[in-house]
């Protein structure tokens, strides 16, 4: 008969999961699926000589109950000998500052927290002589078969590609899960027939107003009713979809790097428009995906749908739009551009320049005026100087919709949006850029180009230097 030990062991072994020696950090919640794997690797079920620790992390979200898995945890673990950090963060908190649902952040808080313990544990090993890397160390989770299938019919109800319906993964980077071929079922009855086995329930797992507790106490069970060998079928297709999913990711992890546009800014994905056509939209999708994972871990939760917009955005020289994740994708100058929502909506607040004196722009900086000598015409990019004639003030605003301006040097007018696409400034950094304005009369499109009608002439009496400060 086939033991839980048995399938975790050859489960590490086809995976290469836990070497000798291995430092490993065992995320333990105190239900019984994390409290199964902690008895394993605690017990030698799974190697010997691991250096094994726990981490339990409260989010903060159900009152005394979480208070009491926290003092749970840490008990099991000190009957077992075995080290255990508990960490308190308030997830709730971080969600609303960061824009996220409860699971992405609970997800990305409880794997922060395990990458610095793994890390924290890998150098005391090396501490303790042990020639070992950092990235060594192990993060064992506790996924089991069913959790897998759930996630699949997740993915498959939201929408997802191939890489999506491999649902969870046996091994990502550092992060082991050697329960994954393990029926729930198997794991909770091995666990019950442990001396001293105990563990605690979660009341909000059986609250199926939310998709995962419905997927798992409604979806599953009518399946199984309809196909009892669905975890054989199912456990199958994801090793396949895999398989097929891992040898494309490597060649779209390589288009992802080769057609990185060369002027790509920090904290932004931006990749060469005319390269990327050289693909197949398969391969559109994955190396747009591939991009943005390696600049946004949280992107690996964008569905399918803003993926293929984007992929649709490649031939829009107007495309705009925003994604979940806070994240914002456009089309400028040839290249498909990714990055923080927060980024393209600085604005210029409307303000009074007294000259001389200064405004404060906000997100979009600051303007100052200076009077200076008639003679001293001298500027740059962000400084002008100018006749401000009888004006002791400027007005200060954003771009207006068809607004027009003689460009210094031109006879004729031009569009002030045209200057902006002329001069090549982002689309999405355009409402960043202040007009300086004298009544109606634009005097400065700022940063870009002044007006011919404030230029300084041999009848300047009064010189003003305007200088527009980001950053």
């Amino acid at each position: 008969m086939t033991t839980l030990p048995d399938i975790a062991r050859a489960t590490v072994a086809d995976h290469s999961m836990l070497p000798p020696g291995t430092p490993v950090v065992a995320m333990v919640s105190g239900g019984a699926d994390s409290m199964a794997l902690l008895h394993l690797l605690a017990n030698a079920h799974l190697g010997d000589a691991l250096h094994l620790s726990v981490l339990h992390i409260n989010h903060l979200l159900r009152g005394a109950d979480a208070d009491a898995d926290e003092a749970f945890v840490a008990a099991e673990c000190e009957r077992l000998g075995v080290p255990c950090r508990t960490v308190r963060f308030d997830v709730a908190g971080y969600a609303a500052a960061e824009g996220l649902n409860l699971e992405d952040a609970g997800r990305q808080v409880r794997y922060r927290f395990a990458a610095e313990e793994a890390d924290a544990r890998a150098a005391a090993a090396r501490a303790a002589a042990a020639d070992l890397p950092p990235e060594a160390a192990r993060i064992a989770v506790a996924h089991t078969l069913d959790d897998r299938i759930e996630t699949f019919l997740a993915r498959l109800l939201s929408g997802s590609g191939a890489g999506g319906l491999a649902s969870i993964r046996h091994v990502r980077g550092r992060i082991i899960r050697p329960l994954l071929d393990a029926p729930r079922a198997d794991v909770h009855s091995w666990l019950a027939a442990q001396p001293h086995a105990a563990w605690r329930e979660d009341a909000t797992n059986l609250d199926t107003s939310r998709q995962r507790a419905r997927i798992r106490h409604d979806v599953v069970p009518a399946l199984l009713a309809a196909e009892p060998a669905l975890r054989t079928t199912l456990g199958r297709t994801m090793r396949i979809l895999a398989d097929e999913d891992d040898m494309l990711s490597s060649m779209a992890d390589a288009f992802a790097r080769d057609f990185a546009a060369e002027d790509s800014r920090p904290g932004e994905v931006a990749l060469d428009r005319p390269m990327m056509a050289t693909l197949s939209r398969a391969m559109q999708r994955r190396t747009i995906r591939a991009a943005l994972e390696a600049a946004f871990p949280h992107a690996s939760r964008l569905d399918s749908a803003h993926i293929e917009a984007i992929v649709q955005g490649l031939d829009d020289d107007a495309f705009a739009r925003d994604l979940s994740c806070g994240l914002r994708a456009f089309t400028e100058y040839g290249k498909i551009v990714v990055s923080h929502r927060e980024k393209h909506y600085p604005g210029v607040a409307p303000s009074l320049l007294p000259v001389p004196g200064g405004a404060d722009l906000g997100p979009a900086g600051s303007l100052e005026a200076t009077m200076v000598d008639p003679g001293d015409v001298a500027g740059e990019s962000r400084s002008v100087v100018v006749d401000p004639g009888g004006a002791t003030e400027f007005t200060i605003g954003r771009v207006r919709e068809g607004e027009r301006m003689r460009p210094l040097g031109m006879d004729g007018t031009k569009k002030l949006a045209d200057l902006l696409a002329d001069e090549k400034v982002p689309r999405c950094e355009r409402h960043g850029v202040p007009v300086v304005r004298d009544g109606d009369r634009v005097v400065w499109l700022a940063g870009v180009r002044m007006s011919d009608e404030y230029k300084v002439g041999p009848h300047t009496t009064r010189a003003v230097r305007l200088t527009w400060r980001t950053g």
